[in-house]
């Protein structure tokens, strides 16, 4: 009898062990990811649907704009983030341990203006009232766009609202002017209270590329983790990238429940392409403009090469046959 209750004692032990290294590897294969509700954004959301298929778990959380995605790293509430690259670098700047381990959609920015306006270029905004969100791409390409024109902010009024809330404002004539995301700028449009001036990209940036930002504690001490999602990202991308249809359901239907139509989402996608692009260039580029200018204040701009890490990207990219 005493056997039979060591051989038990025995197995249940086994069981148990067996159960908290299961748990344990279970943990260690959740990744934090923080994302923004935004169109070109989309394919980084899409990841949570695939990811069982990729061997892990995405816990997944959406955040107003970029800035408050690198926060939650700095506060070790997430592993890797989606951003654009004026956080990224403006983080990386102020000596945040992180690196840009992708990229994931270009473009995504116009400068609107109200129909009676009389906006027709940049040098029309001088003396007028011009919305941007602060600290996103479009507050660096509205300093970039002016700056090629002989300006400044001080020739404009700047007024800093929220994505959504800058469509408010121009819809009922609180701005001149807004340097806006998609798909807002898309809706703006579609609805008839904005029209479009320019796309931002003939500065030094070009068109800018969205960031997929990695905590480098999670890039050193779970590089097998670190891998699976960095396929999990290319597999997404390239779902969205080849199969337009998908990208536009998933889109209109489970992130923006029905509030954006078919016709916005391809007007914005058009503006906003996903794509798997980044360099280190593009971003060196983007670093000398936010220095030149002064936004994204910096205690020490840095060289894009120490941290732009493509080395999971390219592998991944190569495994799914991404060129």
């Amino acid at each position: 009898m005493l056997k039979r209750l060591r051989i038990t004692a025995t197995l249940v032990s086994a069981v148990l062990m067996s159960a908290a290294a299961a748990g344990a590897v279970s943990a260690q294969e959740t990744v934090r990811v923080g994302n923004l509700k935004l169109a070109h954004f989309a394919g980084v959301s899409y990841m949570k649907e695939i990811a069982p298929s990729c061997g892990i778990t995405i816990d997944l959380k959406l955040f107003p704009k970029g800035p408050d995605v690198m926060q939650a790293i700095l506060a070790g509430e997430l592993d890797v983030g989606a951003t654009a690259s004026e956080a990224a670098i403006s983080g990386r700047g102020n000596g945040a341990p992180i690196y840009i381990v992708g990229g994931f959609a270009s473009g995504g920015a116009r400068l609107l203006a109200t129909p009676d306006s009389g906006i027709k270029s940049v040098p029309d905004m001088k003396g007028k009232r011009v919305g941007v969100t602060r600290g996103s791409i479009q507050e660096v390409l509205l300093a970039a766009e002016l700056g090629k024109n002989g300006m400044s902010a001080k020739d404009i009024t700047i007024v800093y609202l929220g994505y959504p809330d800058l469509n408010q404002a121009l819809l009922q004539k609180q701005v001149d002017a807004i340097m806006q995301t998609e798909p807002q700028s898309a809706q703006a449009i579609a609805r008839g209270f904005g029209v479009e001036v320019l796309k931002p990209y003939d500065t030094p940036i070009g068109s800018p590329i969205r960031t997929l930002v990695m905590s480098e504690k999670f890039y050193k001490e779970h590089p097998e983790t670190a891998k699976k999602l960095m396929d999990c990202f290319v597999k997404a991308q390239k779902t969205f990238m080849n199969d337009p249809k998908a990208a536009e359901k998933f889109v209109t239907q489970d992130v923006f429940k029905g509030q954006l139509t078919g016709e916005e989402f391809q007007e914005a996608l058009a503006n906003s392409p996903y794509s798997l692009d980044m360099s280190a260039d593009h971003i060196q580029k983007t670093t000398d403009v936010m220095a030149k200018y002064g936004v994204g204040k910096m205690s020490a701009p840095a060289k894009a090469e120490d941290w732009v890490k493509l080395d999971l990207l390219n592998a991944a990219k190569s495994a799914n046959g991404v060129k």
